[in-house]
């Protein structure tokens, strides 16, 4: 008996495994790669079991500063050079500051006061109210004067 070739064709190229088998092939390696990335930043490399996830990519990544307003930055810096200084430098320095940046004035009553409280905690009543000056409308006398009260 002859068996008759001429009407059998390959299938090659076509059918749903063909298709499924191409499909894995680029998938899997993809798959694979991902999986293997994410177990190994989820092992505890530093050896420290409090640590939690993700320790050695989280806690190496220096840490951004919060933003903070000019007049926070100003008053810290004011109150930063009355302990270091006197509270007459850090005055004369908020009347240049706020002659520089306009913005600023708005917020000179405030960190005027603060200073006032701050200078009596440093140097008692009394004395912080002699470096008392006329800038922002006398509010360090005020401040120094609200604490003593």
């Amino acid at each position: 008996m002859k068996h008759s070739t001429t009407n059998q064709r390959t299938r090659r190229g076509r059918g749903p495994a063909r298709r499924i088998g191409r499909t894995l092939a680029l998938v899997l390696p993809v798959v694979l790669v991902l999986s293997g990335t994410l177990a190994v930043t989820r092992v505890n490399w530093s050896g420290n079991p409090s640590s939690s996830v993700l320790t050695a990519s989280s806690e190496d990544v220096s840490t951004r500063a919060v933003s903070r307003a000019p007049q926070d930055l100003l008053r810290d810096k004011l109150l930063l050079e009355l302990q270091e200084k006197n509270p007459g430098v850090a005055l004369t320095h908020l009347q240049q500051a706020v002659n520089g940046r306009p913005s600023l004035a708005k917020h000179c009553v405030s960190i005027a006061r603060a200073l006032g409280r701050a200078a009596v905690r440093a140097y008692g009543p009394t004395r912080a109210q002699s470096f008392a000056r006329p800038v922002c409308d006398t509010s360090f006398a005020s401040g120094v004067a609200a604490t003593h009260f």
